[in-house]
């Protein structure tokens, strides 16, 4: 296995310890979904690449299709599957020695796949190359342990904690109510360090059974990569403790919703933070990136709050955003400048919901603060004070806000046009099959009442 010298040094140590028997080709689908095929270890040393129908980037969250096969039909046709060996992790939970590899998606003759996530996110990366720019971001990422649910009609409800409780709501940081799952987090700890990933903290969030988790600051792909693994070592860390990693934006009616946050700075290429000029002081960059955002950020709400329920975490008073304003240390503002020393400086963007696609969500953000540097936008004056008095700027509800990215051309030039059409007609008919199904809300009100 010529190949083991290329992989990262994690991986490296768990097969110094474990008896390689299967090789996880991953790829993720526009949900941020693990795609592909469990290759036994023997076939995988011996094949450069693999293959996938271009149609799993046209299926909805249900798992319907949508028309976007573009003019040569739904001919499914083969893309290659290249693995990036950098990305080779763990599968601790495995009994047998597995690796997961995330692999890229290019067509038959060679050249990237538009919709495939992981190459819109590099598509980005690239733009900022370009510029002489590196962007750098950190995400964190809020979730739920949830009790065992599986009748979707029944409300979802908290874990039960070592107490013999339900997990408690309204604790915000509380070190006691992170020791009363404990034995979740300790394997979750367990499994990032088996799998490379270095956590940055988990703390308690406000809702019942709400944590969250930072990740170290990086590359916008490898942190992307992160996130979609640790998605999956999340879920597997509760199962083993007969509870559920939600990521749902709102699981649970009344509690706070869950967000990824993401932060980002902008290094020069003598790797200066360019957010902050020679004398420590705020740059027209840094202005120009939160420009950016205050203009082009409804048109990717879209992307970064992906579904219908994606919309009910924006409740004003909720500790959720509803607005495009920005503000030093305020965490009632969407774009957030957190205190920082000024070789550090950073934009949060506190928008995006836990349900989005990690790379999807990343690329969309650092479009629009590439935009506002492109195109000099400066950003409204620095909102002081409670931000939720201000008015609700972003669109109400998954349909305008599909309206508005249909619209957004620069974002599409961007994002890419191969990209854009595809998310359009995926998310237009996921919509649609939301649209068939009658809700508890409206039995209970509607039924004998109109």
């Amino acid at each position: 296995m010529s190949w083991v010298d290329e992989i990262p040094e994690a991986a490296r140590l768990y097969l110094e310890n474990n008896r390689l028997d299967e090789v996880e080709c991953v790829i993720a689908d526009l949900p941020g979904i693990a795609r592909g095929k469990a290759v036994p270890a023997a076939k995988w040393d011996k094949q450069p690449h693999f293959h996938l129908p271009n149609s799993i980037f046209f299926q909805t969250i249900t798992g319907e299709w949508g028309e976007a096969a573009g003019p040569e039909g739904f001919l499914e046709p083969d893309m290659i599957l290249r693995p990036d060996l950098s990305t080779a992790t763990a599968a601790p939970w495995t009994k047998d020695g597995t690796l997961q590899i995330i692999h890229d998606a290019f067509d038959q003759k060679g050249r990237p796949i538009g919709c495939s996530p992981r190459n819109v996110l590099k598509r980005v990366c690239d733009l900022y190359k370009a510029e002489g720019w590196t962007p750098v971001v950190a995400p964190e990422m809020e979730f739920y342990l949830v009790g065992r649910n599986i009748d979707p009609a029944k409300p979802i409800e908290p874990m039960m904690g070592r107490t013999g409780r339900p997990a408690a709501a309204r604790q915000a940081y509380s070190m006691s109510a992170v020791d009363d799952y404990g034995p979740v987090i300790d394997d979750i700890y367990e499994y990032a360090e088996i799998q490379g990933i270095e956590i940055d903290g988990i703390t308690q969030e406000g809702g019942a059974g709400q944590l969250e988790i930072n990740l170290r600051h990086g590359d916008p792909v490898k942190l992307a990569d992160e996130v979609f693994f640790f998605k999956r070592l999340l879920r597997e860390a509760a199962l083993k403790h007969n509870c559920t990693a939600t990521f749902m934006a709102k699981p649970i009616e009344g509690e706070p919703g869950s967000a990824m946050h993401v932060h980002h700075s902008v290094l020069d290429a003598k790797g200066r933070n360019i957010f902050t000029g020679p004398q420590g002081g705020e740059t027209d960059d840094f202005f120009h990136f939160i420009g950016g955002l205050q203009e082009h950020m409804p048109s990717v709400i879209a992307v970064i709050a992906p579904y219908v329920n994606s919309f009910r975490r924006y409740v004003r008073d909720h500790a959720a955003p509803i607005n495009l304003e920005w503000g030093r240390d305020n965490r009632t503002t969407g774009i957030r400048i957190p205190i920082s020393p000024p070789e550090a400086r950073r934009v949060e963007n506190r928008l995006a919901g836990m349900d989005c696609n990690p790379y999807l969500c990343i690329a969309a953000s650092l479009a629009c603060g590439y935009l506002g540097m492109k195109n000099e936008i400066w950003p409204d004056k620095r909102f002081r004070g409670d931000a939720y008095t201000s008015e609700d700027e972003i669109p109400q509800g998954l349909y305008a806000a599909l309206e508005l990215f249909d619209g957004a051309k620069a974002i599409h030039a961007v994002l890419g046009e191969e990209f854009a059409r595809v998310y359009s007609i995926v998310k237009h008919a996921e919509y649609n099959e939301f649209l068939q199904v009658i809700s508890p809300w409206e039995r209970e009100h509607l039924l004998l009442n109109v």
